[in-house]
């Protein structure tokens, strides 16, 4: 942590009406802020019920007795240290009638594979760069401050976005260690964004930002119950994220509901998704069921089923089978083409750093991996960066056949011709199922669910919860073709003001 604990506590003690905020101290009981949305922290500050400054002390009490304490989530790997200093001078915006929008002092979680240029590191949750302070801001971080945003800190992740090992546990890294699931301790919080999806969920801050490369910003989502939006390669900046392949790497929202992720999505992206947000949005509508992603657990094919029930209700057509000719037939394609750009643009990323940081190529991460073997490999290596380090440059015939398969398959023969084939304006699938017991011993056990097509394809994904199995959240996926956003997002949130599938977390030891 950059703040020690004694100087957190003493910059928290701060402000009275922020300990009527946060609630008792084991952080299980009522809240103030729990489940608020953006919406109403903006109605609270324009009332003068709530200022920035008493919002962002009551989520730095809430993390204290949450993630540190409590239940000990240890969701967050850092706070930022300016965080007050930035809700005071967001205050005194507002009071001279300065509002920049509607994440104006609206506290932000962010992943740590995505750059600040400020007092907080950002390391990937590697050791290796554990000192390193970013040159500039991420574009998106570059948005968020424009806003007025406050970002509150870094979330924990699985180490390297999960490009290390094929037997990684998902929401461990050797600088911070093991995030819970919130909804039961002992269960993974799947995905490389584990500390945003677990953050969020467990109302740590407002909203938060993940990344993803195939899967990590809508599994989190879909296992913490949040809605997750991995928008169309390249809608939001990509400078400033710690790479795997810049050929699928995007960050996205991670929020408790579809209003604040279209929010949060427009913001970064420079777009209004307001109009989206329609109750009525799926009247009229054909949605595809792409059924290859079923049958992987009866629990979550019954959810599915309550879905498309709740789906015709809303007036949309129901297309059933719709799927992908392709659905599992580039996935050894996919790899290559990430093991080639992740050689490649991570070379490019840390021959940027500061010149504190010794680390500067992928060779040398190896080699530091070794060299610190106990704190860095205790529970898995690093066979993918070994595979890695092995390819040849982005002019090897091997990468170009291997990346025009993945387009090809993903997109033209893929989702394109999955929308044009079923006259579809969108398809469905399980984002997931009730996640796994952390199993540090053996790594992860994901058992089902949907990203690929459209991670490999650039093409947008929604996640939005679609109820419980075994007190565990289960995510609905939609997806369509490029620049779909609106149109996912309308669908999302009509699903959503239907089922209202999102439940808080209970924090349960084990199931």
């Amino acid at each position: 942590m950059n703040i020690d604990r004694r100087n957190f506590l003493g910059l928290v003690a701060a402000g009275t009406a922020a300990a009527a905020l946060a609630g008792p101290a084991d952080g299980a009981e009522a809240f103030e802020l729990e489940e608020i949305t953006v919406g109403e922290l903006q109605n609270g500050m324009r009332e003068g019920r709530f200022s920035a400054q008493s919002i962002a002390e009551a989520y730095l009490q809430r993390i204290d007795a949450i993630d540190k304490r409590g239940p000990a989530l240890n969701a967050i790997i850092e706070l930022n240290p300016d965080a007050l200093r930035i809700a005071t001078q967001m205050d005194d915006e507002r009071r001279r009638s300065l509002v920049r929008g509607p994440l104006h002092g609206i506290p932000v979680l962010i992943k740590d594979n995505i750059d600040t240029a400020d007092r907080m590191h950002t390391s990937a949750g590697s050791l290796a760069l554990a000192e390193s302070i970013a040159p500039r801001d991420a574009a998106v971080v570059a948005r968020l401050r424009d806003a007025g945003a406050v970002i509150l800190g870094k979330t924990n992740l699985s180490e390297w976005a999960n490009f290390r090992s094929n037997h990684s546990t998902s929401g461990w890294s050797g600088r911070g260690g093991l995030t819970k699931n919130p909804y039961i301790l002992d269960r993974n919080g799947c995905g490389s964004s584990t500390g945003t999806g677990v953050a969020i969920s467990a109302n740590l801050a407002a909203v938060g930002i993940g990344t993803e490369t195939d899967g990590s910003v809508v599994c989190p989502s879909s296992a913490s119950g949040l809605v997750g939006i991995k928008p169309t390669l390249g809608l939001l900046g990509g400078s400033g994220i710690v790479p795997i392949a810049h050929s699928q790497d995007t960050a996205g929202p991670m929020c408790r509901t579809v209003a604040d992720a279209a929010l949060l999505l427009g913001v970064l992206a420079g777009k209004d998704y307001a109009g989206a947000l329609d109750k009525n949005g799926l009247r009229g509508a054909r949605i595809g069921v792409a059924r290859k992603y079923f049958g992987f657990n009866e629990h979550v094919d019954a959810l599915m089923k309550e879905a498309i029930d709740a789906i015709k209700r809303c007036g949309a057509t129901i297309v059933d089978p719709a799927d992908m000719a392709t659905t599992g037939k580039y996935d050894d394609a996919e790899l290559e083409v990430l093991l080639f750009e992740f050689k490649n643009d991570v070379n490019k990323y840390l021959a940027g750093l500061a010149p504190n940081v010794r680390t500067r190529t992928l060779a040398d991460l190896i080699k530091f991996n070794e060299e610190h073997r106990d704190r860095e490999m205790p529970y898995f290596g690093q066979d993918l960066f070994v595979r890695a380090e092995a390819k040849g440059p982005l002019t090897d015939p091997k990468y170009k056949a291997a990346r025009a398969k993945c387009v090809r398959m993903s997109r033209a023969e893929g989702i394109d011709k999955l929308m044009k084939e079923h006259k579809l304006d969108a398809a469905i699938a399980p984002t997931g199922g009730p996640v796994w017991v952390t199993d540090l011993a053996n790594g992860d056990h994901f058992s089902g669910g949907y990203s690929t097509a459209s991670a490999v394809a650039g093409y947008p994904h929604v996640t939005v919860p679609a109820g419980m199995a075994f007190g565990l959240p289960v995510g609905l996926s939609f997806f369509a073709g490029k620049n779909s956003e609106p149109t996912l997002i309308k669908f999302a949130y009509a699903f959503e003001q239907a089922t209202k599938g999102r439940r808080k977390p209970g924090f349960r030891p084990t199931l």
